[in-house]
């Protein structure tokens, strides 16, 4: 016993054979077609107790969300064409990944609307058919910001298709409070990029922020009294010529995301405050089941600080320094709890056959 929790110290490759991972930590996960890949947990990543690859044969799986029932995630992905524009899929019960979107345009940024039988997500094929250009990276790493983006409501039964947004300009990063009520999005409808709420039928528009700077990546606490998103962040003494260039990239439809903080604010838009103070690329936040912390990914534990090295990492509402989640050296993002808490799922580069490439990946949470 005390050689086999040696090597559990040293090998992860055997974690499998690990007196610490028991036969309920082992409980499947509600997903068809999970596979175990217990031997990718690394070491420090107490919080996992076990491991699953969701997706395989598909490029660049990212942005995985689950179904109000738990039983399905939503996804983003180029599906089998490296390279392709990113369309919208759904990771079916028995385990085969559905193509919901048409396959015109570039997606992003799905998520099931209340009773899983309908799905939102951000196109642009209303307004182009064929994939956007790619962001001119001759100013240094910037996001494009598609305004042709506008959000749609698809029947996953008969395909039929609505759309929730119809003007120019960037309508994207749309998700539903665990209540079922309203949704959140981010928009250049005020002429930056802010944070908006919204009836499932796309009326009672209500904005949510108004500080210089993109929020978005936005979702609602389980009570529905907090919003955590992510928010461009100015560096102290820089801010006058920050600002100009987040200005001047915005009127080119581009950002600059190098620089994000972790954000909370309530629905109407009072008691904004900062999570994280880390001076690096945070984004893609949500709430622990009990509203008490916020898990998130972040480039700050990068020790090339070359910023590639994205993990998992946890904070309090209240403040506080991060806790780290994942010390794998590639890219861990996305993470989203199950409904009934037990299960986190999240995007990663680990077990990859060539690099970069990203699947989903459903962990047993424990705390």
């Amino acid at each position: 016993m005390k050689n086999q929790a040696v090597l559990c110290l040293l090998l992860p490759s055997v974690l499998t054979g690990c007196s610490g991972l028991g036969s309920s930590d082992r409980e499947s996960p509600p997903l068809g077609g999970a596979e175990p890949a217990h031997e990718l947990i690394q070491p420090g990543e107490q919080h996992f107790a076990g491991l699953w690859k969701l997706t395989r044969g598909v490029e660049n799986a990212a942005e995985g969300y689950w179904s109000f029932g738990g039983d399905r995630v939503i996804l983003q992905s180029e599906g089998r064409d490296k390279g392709a524009c990113d369309r919208i899929f759904v990771l079916e019960r028995d385990g085969k990944l559905q193509q919901i979107s048409n396959g015109q345009g570039v997606t992003t940024c799905a998520y099931f609307m209340p009773e899983d039988r309908e799905v939102l997500y951000a196109s642009t094929h209303a307004w182009m058919k064929d994939c956007p250009p790619r962001a001119d990276m001759s100013r240094g790493y910037v996001w494009s910001i598609h305004p042709e983006y506008d959000i749609y409501v698809r029947d996953l039964a008969s395909g039929a298709e609505r759309a929730l947004t119809t003007n120019y300009g960037y309508d994207a990063e749309a998700t539903v409070a665990p209540e079922g009520d309203r949704i959140v999005f981010t928009s250049t409808r005020s002429g930056d990029l802010e944070l908006w709420t919204c009836a499932l039928d796309g009326s009672d528009l209500r904005q949510v922020t108004n500080a210089l700077g993109y929020d978005g990546g936005a979702f609602f606490s389980h009570d529905g009294d907090w919003i955590v998103f992510r928010s461009t962040s100015f560096t102290p003494g820089k801010e006058e010529s920050e600002m100009a260039d987040y200005k001047q990239l915005l009127a080119q439809w581009l950002v600059r995301p190098s620089r994000m903080e972790i954000m909370l604010i309530r629905p109407d838009g009072s008691e904004r405050r900062q999570l994280t103070h880390l001076g690096r690329a945070s984004f893609a936040p949500f709430f622990h089941p009990e509203d008490d912390r916020v898990i998130f990914s972040t480039n700050a534990f990068d020790p090339t600080r070359e910023g590639r090295d994205f993990d998992l990492a946890s904070v309090p509402v209240e403040g506080g320094a991060p806790e780290r989640i994942t010390h794998f050296a590639g890219f861990d993002g996305f993470p989203m709890f199950s409904p009934d808490g037990k299960w986190l799922v999240f995007a990663s580069n680990r077990g990859g056959t060539h690099a970069r490439e990203t699947n989903l990946f459903v962990a047993r949470w424990k705390d």
